[in-house]
Order: structure tokens, then sequence, then C-alpha cells
């Protein structure tokens, strides 16, 4: 007997199973698009940080910082969003004729919170696709060898003699779509728990730059004057 190729299992493989073969490609090109995607925009995040991180702890007025970023922005954001938003609101507040220090801050700090979300969003953006993708792939491609052994064995009732050559073709071409789902799945995980961490970390970062920048705004706002 001739021995098939890969290429030729999938050719050959019933509807069903190319249709899972075909969701479980499509689920593997979408995942390594946004693998890239996720891979420079961290690295890019990173970046934004040290750099911003930099000039805010080299001494710069804090004033002319926010003009800077607020002139040239970043699109990643980061701690440079949390600045720009906490700096704003410290300065309309304080515009304020016999403002109250205690209620300047709570207006900053409710600033950060909602500027540090949205930087949450953007670090976790796509990581719920990747898990999906993780978790499920090899589950879809099991189902699809399920269903294509099945189709052999129900072949076999019309044969008179069943053989392991009668039988080997369809069910490596169920194996196939399993294999499909392992290749799916694991770049996946192995990205999503990456990821994860990193943007965990950065996280971490921006939190802990907020409360430092904090403290600066409150000594600034509680000063004598």
């Amino acid at each position: 007997m001739e021995q098939m190729s890969v290429f030729d299992l999938v050719l050959n493989a019933s509807l069903v199973v190319k249709f899972v073969m075909g969701l479980l490609m499509l689920a593997s090109v979408m995942s390594w698009i946004l693998i890239f995607q996720r891979f420079f925009f961290i690295g890019r995040s990173k970046r934004a940080l040290r750099k911003f991180e930099d000039r805010f702890w080299s001494g710069i007025d804090l004033g002319q910082l926010f003009k800077d970023v607020s002139e040239y922005p970043t699109s990643e954001g980061g701690a440079e969003e949390i600045f720009r938003a906490g700096i704003k609101e410290y300065t309309k507040l304080t515009a304020q004729n016999n403002f109250d220090p205690d209620a300047v801050m709570q207006g900053v700090e409710r600033s950060m919170r909602v500027a540090l979300a949205r930087e949450e969003e953007k670090l976790d953006a796509h990581l719920p696709f990747l898990a999906s993708v993780g978790s499920t792939s090899p589950y879809i491609g099991l189902f699809g060898t399920v269903w294509g052994i099945m189709n052999s064995f129900r072949g076999l009732a019309n044969m008179h003699q069943a053989t392991l050559a009668s039988v080997a073709p369809g069910i490596s071409e169920a194996l196939v779509a399993t294999a499909m789902g392992l290749f799916a799945a694991i770049p996946a995980v192995l990205a999503y728990n990456r990821f994860s961490a990193s943007a965990g970390s950065l996280l971490n970062n921006y939190e802990t730059f907020a409360e430092e920048f904090s403290s600066i705004l409150h000594r600034r706002v509680h000063a004598p004057k």
C-alpha cells in the first residue's frame, strides 16, 4: 500500500474532520499573530517605562515633564498616562481658591486609579483569546479524531474481511486533528503564561509609580504656604 503524506490525509478526511482542522488552523494563525503583537507591545512598554522613569527621577520640573509627554505621547502609555492623569487633576483642583488638600489628593488618586485600570486593560488585551485557544484546541482536535475513527469503524460494517490496512488511513487522518489541536494549543499556553507574568510585572511597576507620585503630590499640596 502506498504511504500517504499528511497533506493527503487532510484532503481525504471527512467533511467534519476537515472543518475541525480548518478551525484549528485558523485558531493557530490568529494565535501567532497575537503572540507577535503582544511580544512587541510588551517589549515597547518595558522600554517606555524605563525611559519615562529615568526622566521622572532625573529632577526635571513636573510641569515641564507634563508638557513634554502631552506634546509627544507614547502609544504604549503606561506610567506616562498615569502621571499625565494625576498631574492634570492636581493642576485643575489646586487652581481653585481655598482648595482642600485632602480633596485634591482624593481626586488625584481617583484619576490615577482610572488611568491604571485602562493600562491594565491594554496589558491584558488578547490574553483571554490565547487562554481559550490553549484550553479548548486539544478537545476540538480530539473531537475530530473521535469522529474520524468512528467513521472508519462504521466503514468496516460494509467489508467482508476487516484488516488493519482498511482502517489505517481513516484512523491516521483522524489523528491529524489531534496533532493540529496540540500544535495550536501549546504555543498559545506558553505565550499566555509568559505574557501574563510580564503584564503582572508591568502593572506592579505602574502601581508602585502611582504610589510614589501620589506621595510627592501629597507633600507638595500639604506644604506650608
